[in-house]
């Protein structure tokens, strides 16, 4: 039987500290836990030194030959990432494996302005090909990216949305051969999960990194 869930009605865990002190999330975000592709937006502060935001709540997609675009969907405008991609109009957008995840949570906590993010996380900075930032080399993948517009997710929010056009691809021969690590399973793409939560009773489930394992193939049906 299906439950009808409000945004309004929820466990007193849930009050709007705790949902602010978590990110500025939503009581629906941890009763859908809907996952997303985990990344890293690397770019260079007003000083140089280097900037490092992980990242998730994003979509990809391309379209027409010469349009690969990432939205990312919650960028604080109080942020390191929102202020670097004003000013330089860039970014790259690393993407880790589970062997490296923890030194990247470890950006997180590396994130004052006069730090380099990047090395403080114990990651490798080099230069990006075709974009002004620094890109990490530890990741199977980085894509680099020019700023194309943002927008407010509503009126008065302090998050906006950030299309960005992706410029070059950069990835480890290892990973884009499936037959080899590939981009998927326990050595490819992660996926953040918010706690998945019961709504009734308020109980979570704690949730590592999630990882993409391959379904059955299925025909594609075109009519």
């Amino acid at each position: 039987m299906k439950k009808e869930i409000s945004i309004f009605e929820k466990p007193e865990r849930f009050n709007d500290q705790y949902l602010q002190a978590c990110g500025n999330m939503s009581w629906y975000d941890f009763v859908l836990a809907m996952p997303s592709l985990v990344f890293v937006v690397t770019g260079w502060k007003a000083n140089g030194k280097e900037n490092a935001c992980l990242h998730s709540w994003s979509s990809f997609v391309g379209s027409g030959p010469g349009n690969f675009i990432c939205i990312m969907n919650k960028v604080d405008k109080g942020g390191h990432m929102y202020q670097s991609l004003k000013e330089t109009g860039v970014c790259v957008l690393n993407f880790p494996s589970n062997d490296i995840y923890e030194r990247c949570i470890k950006t997180i906590h590396n994130n004052e302005f006069d730090t380099d993010e990047i090395t403080a996380a114990g990651l490798t900075a080099e230069t990006a090909s075709k974009v002004n930032a620094p890109q990490i080399k530890e990741c199977f993948l980085n894509i680099e990216c020019e700023f194309l517009w943002e927008h407010e997710l509503f009126e008065g929010s302090k998050e906006v949305a950030i299309a960005l056009k992706a410029v070059n691809v950069c990835m480890d021969s290892e990973y884009y051969n499936q037959s080899k690590l590939g981009r998927y399973g326990k050595s490819g793409y992660l996926l953040y999960v918010d706690q998945p939560t019961n709504p009734e009773t308020g109980e979570t489930t704690e949730f590592g990194p999630g990882i993409m394992e391959q379904g059955i193939p299925l025909p594609l049906i075109t009519k």
